[in-house]
């Protein structure tokens, strides 16, 4: 018995995603598609995606904020986890991954679900916020360009009702962040948010070491 967590070698890593992972058939055709794209590396993971979408339905959220689309594979995860009267507001710059994106929103059903925004994400986070959605969101979701992160986190935590929850991806950087000679943007950018989020005595916090690493942060 392990009394921390154990490392995944490619081995039982498959069979993690074989015996606990359920992928339907639309999300197995969306992950395949995106593996075609470049940068598919920013695909989340099967497994972080399918606890997210079990963290919405224990906690009965129908408002949603994702910022970083890509292909929509998390997004359509949440989508098909959230009631027929649920909203995905999500936040992306590229026409190009977008269109993959809508086409399996679209074969999945959910389409209606969702309402992307093409614009840098600060934009239509602030919008929301000027338009009087402050405390009217349920969950977020923050993957996208890390040095912007505190910025996202930020305008989430205003969106997001006490008891809300965000979840923060990437926190591990594959390992960078405990490189000491690595002093790239992104990688100090998520040292420092780490850094903050341990001692932000507005949320209560999870680190946890799966994908690439994710922070749960709920509203205080």
């Amino acid at each position: 018995m392990a009394n921390r967590t154990i490392g995944l070698d490619a081995d039982l890593y498959g069979y993690l995603l074989e015996m606990g992972v359920r992928e339907p058939e639309v999300l197995q055709q969306l992950r395949e598609a995106t593996e075609k794209e470049e940068l598919s590396i920013m695909r989340s993971a099967p497994e972080q995606c399918q606890m997210m979408a079990l963290l919405l339905r224990l906690s009965g959220s129908k408002r949603v904020i994702e910022v970083g689309t890509y292909t929509g594979y998390a997004t359509l995860w949440m989508a098909l986890s959230l009631p027929e009267d649920g909203e995905i507001v999500s936040c992306d710059v590229s026409e190009r991954w977008s269109f993959v994106a809508r086409r399996f929103w679209e074969m999945a059903g959910v389409e209606a679900k969702v309402h992307l925004h093409l614009r840098p994400a600060l934009e239509t986070l602030d919008t929301l916020l000027n338009q009087g959605e402050e405390a009217c969101f349920d969950f977020a979701f923050i993957d996208a360009d890390k040095e912007n992160y505190d910025h996202y986190f930020e305008r989430c935590l205003k969106l997001i009702r006490p008891g809300g929850l965000i979840v923060i991806d990437n926190v591990l950087w594959g390992g960078s962040v405990i490189d000491e000679q690595d002093h790239s943007a992104a990688t100090e950018a998520i040292r420092i948010f780490n850094s903050k989020l341990k001692v932000d005595a507005r949320v209560d916090l999870s680190m946890l070491p799966i994908a690439d690493g994710v922070t749960l942060a709920v509203k205080r």
